[in-house]
């Protein structure tokens, strides 16, 4: 099938838009394809379910190519028509110039479609690790994860094919992972193409706190460590903590909930569900600083959005973003110093409105300028010419 005389990429992923509780990944794909669409067409392959959920997406015809908008088509696949034969024929049919292969361990989405590119003969193919080759992520069910590497490498189904990475610890992780020859192309993460807004002046009294998470609770999220922090927060200041994100574990989250429980008088936790993609800046907004002490982050789309939309950050070190307070943007912490990040929360909570106004624009304009430097779309451009 044929848009134009322009090259065709085949993407794959678990999770597309119109869905948002894959969180990172889906952003991830979704902002390349909006700064890359004006010199490709697009054609993505993923399911007609968000993260988490068995209900289709509404108003969307599944096994059938949807027109998202100019250069980007989308076929939602339905669970009962989500078989290799179905996968063959789609593939078959768009006969990519690039094939772009969004995570590692996904059936249908990873392993599959790279087995039929093989088998026909495709010789561009990129498989985008994102993140999930890290150490702290190949931890997390660590047993079954390294089996599935040692099988795959033992395949040969990597052989030939690039990885991307989009930084140079990523890089060292796919080579850690996979081989330390593997074929690795670095173009980081982009933002999402939005219009710059205004900066928004949060009320900020002394002694009164109000953080917020946007993510997945889940044990890669530490939302857990975060509520433990604060129940060992000996201050006797007014924290609110709203949490925000799809529930991936139900265990999990009843162990938080435990932790909920104990909290002292003068810190209130609150679950308020998923938020839609295009609500997340107009819901930072109300908030003094994103709390999120990940256990790792590829990116962490949600941090950058908290800059735009100046609000500080309190996360760990297990990020891109660092050094941070010394530019009065935040603090990247050790998860290993527990103290540290209650220390932060107290500096924070202590501020007064001259204060964190300042920290608040610094964000704002760091933000900012980060979404507008070209260099990484050129990046992104050329890993798809090489």
């Amino acid at each position: 099938m044929k848009l134009s005389n322009r090259k065709k990429i085949l993407v794959t992923i678990d999770w597309f838009l119109p869905g948002y509780k894959a969180g990172g990944p889906i952003q991830s794909c979704a902002n390349l394809v909006q700064h890359l669409k004006p010199d490709y067409d697009f054609y993505i392959l993923t399911r007609d379910t968000d993260y988490c959920e068995t209900v289709p997406y509404q108003n969307i015809q599944p096994n059938t190519w949807v027109k998202l908008e100019d250069h980007v088509q989308v076929f939602y696949f339905s669970a009962a028509h989500l078989k290799y034969k179905s996968l063959f024929n789609v593939i078959k049919q768009v006969g990519p110039d690039v094939a772009f292969i969004n995570g590692i361990y996904s059936l249908y989405f990873s392993i599959l479609p790279l087995f039929i590119l093989k088998r026909l003969n495709h010789q561009k193919i990129i498989v985008s690790a994102r993140g999930m080759l890290a150490q702290s992520a190949i931890n997390v069910k660590g047993g079954k994860k390294k089996l599935f590497l040692k099988a795959i490498k033992a395949s040969g189904l990597y052989k030939g094919i690039r990885f991307h990475a989009t930084n140079e610890e990523e890089e060292k992780a796919i080579g850690n992972a996979i081989s330390p020859t593997a074929n690795v192309v670095i173009a980081p993460n982009l933002p999402k193409l939005t219009d710059e807004v205004a900066h928004v002046l949060r009320n900020k009294q002394r002694g009164q706190l109000n953080l917020v998470s946007i993510a997945r609770i889940s044990p890669e999220k530490n939302t857990k460590y975060a509520l433990a922090l604060l129940a060992d927060y000996k201050g006797s200041e007014h924290i609110n903590f709203d949490i925000y994100g799809p529930v991936y574990n139900a265990d999990y989250w009843q162990a938080c909930e435990e932790v909920i429980r104990q909290l002292p008088d003068n810190i209130k936790v609150k679950y308020k569900g998923s938020v839609q993609s295009d609500k997340v800046a107009a819901t930072l907004s109300h908030y003094h600083a994103l709390f999120l002490p990940t256990q790792g982050e590829n990116f962490g789309h949600i941090i950058l959005e908290s800059f735009t939309a100046g609000c500080p950050v309190i996360i760990s070190d297990q990020t891109p973003w660092r050094n941070l307070e010394k530019d009065k943007l935040g603090f990247d912490l050790p998860l290993a110093e527990p103290n540290k990040f209650r220390q932060a929360i107290q500096q924070l909570t202590q501020m007064d409105q001259q204060e964190y106004n300042i920290w608040s624009e610094r964000a704002y304009f760091y933000g900012n300028k980060f979404i507008n430097n070209a260099e990484p779309v050129q990046l992104n451009r050329l890993m798809f010419e090489v």
